[in-house]
């Protein structure tokens, strides 16, 4: 028995099917055929669908004769007869399950989809991709019945080449099995503060492309420079040897490189006078990328950002992060935020509370987002979803954060908006747990150098005293930003002991604030004391506030947090109801008291550094 299963064991392992396929830069400029809209799905707690009675897996067989991937239409093997898509419900692809079926609300597990779709290519010789903006969590994808690969990572895109598997008559089934079970050895790992909303909840697309095609290229100002773009671009197929042009209308630039046998071929490009992208000049240029094969196009913006002691410099010059912290969620509707119309609501936002910055927490969001920042002219900081209690010292563990971050980096690196990579977030000190930051942050700036390297840090205080606020970590070495959370008067005492806050913080470093907030229910009044209500948020905010200018190297804030979100752990009835309740938003889109706080302080310190 024990061979049998080792045997099992080596057929999964070596299974011919991309763990990691690399994702293929610039989607929106891309020939792209939508699968957005309805598809059937089976929910399958038990995983019947995926092993079969002895518990092995239906794919570790080069010719399965069951599971859910295998249905009807594909094959004419035997199929589970219990089971039919045709004759199951729908869920509208984008978008979590949890929300779109109240049977399914606190549901956490696998369920299946399918889609159907007829697709005709316009070339004969070009090659065809199906790309997944992401799903959550765990994700195995088969197309006709055959495996295309297993994603693991909830919030990053992730594509496969469908060429030689397309039926270009007739129909072809995509079949999908998402499973969204929270994992100790995951990332994030088991205990988190939002939903875990379960699906595919980002678009997935169709993409046709030539035979080699441009599959990356990364186009940004060389690091401290303002007189040269640097970077590189890559193709992908038979002929990788080609010339290669980078072509800015609006500079009168052209750059030719040939690329190696590789694909890669760097790119150096001389600028004179650039208008560089900021806040109050959203400047993005039209750049095209081509080669012998293939044309791409999209819109970049150039800027530098750097630090120099405790001043963060854009574009040279010295400025305050104003910001707020975001969730990838719709407030208004209470599901996962997904559409561009979603990513204008939260933006609009922003920009009503006079912010120049967000932190998109906890997890990578949308590229809705951070195309639209570049637009509208907001910073942005990026995290990988390492949060809290990960396990440091599994080197599985550590891998998955270091693709999730790989991806993220590959997806945004071209966004002027992007300004600082996050390895993390409030992770307890350990030797183990900063070994494990630290190979993180080695491993971003290897593959791109040109922004900043934070992560959301702890305070601590001594009972000697008890009113010291202490900001030591080891990790600060590493970082370019000393970045904390704080909840003083909130977790830590009432508003009051703002007041009293003495800041101990020994770093010849930017330092900015993370997290700080207070739970109101909007619409709830009454004094400043009594919790729960908008008048102790908005006292909170006021003392908070007037507290973090005291710190000297002080340079920027994202409170806590924009929006209500869900969290199954907020749970008081009659004011929590499975909502955090720290949003300067209510869940019904009403602003709250501390909003205009915020606000006002945000249009002082715009006056301040101009």
């Amino acid at each position: 028995m024990r061979k049998f299963q080792t045997l099992v064991a080596l057929i999964i392992l070596f299974c011919p099917f991309n763990l990691h396929s690399q994702i293929i830069t610039n989607l929106s400029g891309r020939n792209t055929f939508t699968l957005n809209g309805k598809w059937n799905y089976i929910v399958d707690p038990y995983e019947t669908g995926y092993y079969d009675y002895r518990y092995i897996p239906y794919d570790a067989n080069p010719n399965p004769t069951g599971g859910f991937f295998l249905d009807q239409h594909q094959t004419d093997k035997t199929q589970l007869l219990e089971y039919d898509f045709d004759k199951c419900p729908t869920l509208m692809v984008p978008g979590d399950w949890n929300s779109q079926n109240e049977k399914l609300f606190y549901y956490e597990g696998t369920i299946w989809y399918r889609r159907l779709f007829s697709f005709k290519k316009e070339d004969p010789g070009h090659r065809v991709f199906v790309h997944f903006g992401a799903a959550n969590y765990e994700t195995d994808v088969y197309m006709n019945g055959k495996k295309l690969g297993k994603h693991i990572g909830g919030f990053t895109p992730f594509n496969y080449e469908i060429t030689s598997l397309l039926k270009t008559n007739g129909e072809n089934s995509l079949v999908v099995k998402v499973d969204n079970k929270r994992k100790r050895e995951g990332v994030p790992t088991m205990n988190t503060d939002w939903w875990n909303y379960g699906g595919i909840t980002r678009d997935v697309s169709i993409v046709e492309i030539p035979a080699t095609f441009i599959i990356d290229y990364s186009i940004q100002l060389k690091k401290g420079s303002t007189s040269e773009i640097a970077g590189y671009v890559k193709l992908n197929g038979v002929a990788k040897i080609q010339k290669v042009k980078v072509e800015i209308p609006e500079l009168k630039s052209i750059t030719e490189v040939t690329t190696d046998a590789d694909g890669m071929g760097k790119i150096k490009i001389p600028v004179n006078k650039i208008d560089l992208w900021s806040p109050e000049n959203p400047k993005l240029y039209k750049v095209i990328v081509s080669c012998e094969t293939d044309k791409v196009t999209e819109k970049i913006g150039f800027r530098t950002i750097e630090t120099r002691g405790t001043d963060i410099l854009l574009n040279g010059k010295p400025l305050f992060l104003r910001g707020i912290c975001i969730h990838e969620e719709n407030a208004m509707r209470g599901g996962r935020a997904y559409s561009k119309d979603d990513a204008q609501m939260l933006l609009n936002w922003v920009k009503e509370l006079n912010c120049n910055y967000v932190r998109l927490a906890h997890y990578p969001h949308n590229e809705n987002m951070t195309r639209l920042a570049d637009e509208m002219g907001i910073m942005v900081w990026e995290e990988n979803p390492v949060y809290w209690t990960i396990l440091w010292d599994n080197q599985s563990t550590y891998e998955n954060a270091q693709q999730q971050l790989t991806d993220l980096i590959s997806r945004d690196k071209n966004r002027a908006s992007v300004i600082i990579w996050s390895m993390a977030n409030e992770t307890p000190v350990s030797e183990a747990r900063t070994l494990f930051l630290k190979n993180l942050a080695v491993h971003a700036r290897s593959i791109d150098s040109t922004r900043l390297i934070s992560a959301a840090l702890e305070v601590h205080a001594t009972k000697e005293k008890p009113l010291d606020k202490i900001v030591e970590d080891p990790f600060a070495e590493y970082v370019d930003v000393v970045t904390f959370n704080e909840y003083v008067g909130w977790y830590d005492g009432l508003p009051d002991k703002c007041d009293k806050i003495n800041w101990v913080i020994n770093y010849n470093k930017p330092v900015m604030i993370s997290e700080f907030g207070a739970d109101a229910l909007q619409g709830l009044h009454g004094d400043t004391l009594t919790r729960w209500t908008e008048e102790y948020q908005e006292d909170l905010f006021r003392r908070t506030l007037k507290m973090l200018r005291k710190i000297p190297q002080f340079k920027g804030v994202t409170p806590w947090i924009l929006c209500d979100f869900r969290s199954p752990r907020r749970v008081l009835p009659n004011i929590q109801d499975g909502w955090n309740r720290k949003g300067l938003i209510g869940q019904n889109g009403t602003k709250k008291k501390a909003f205009y706080v915020l606000k006002k302080f945000y249009d002082e310190m715009e006056l301040k550094y101009k």
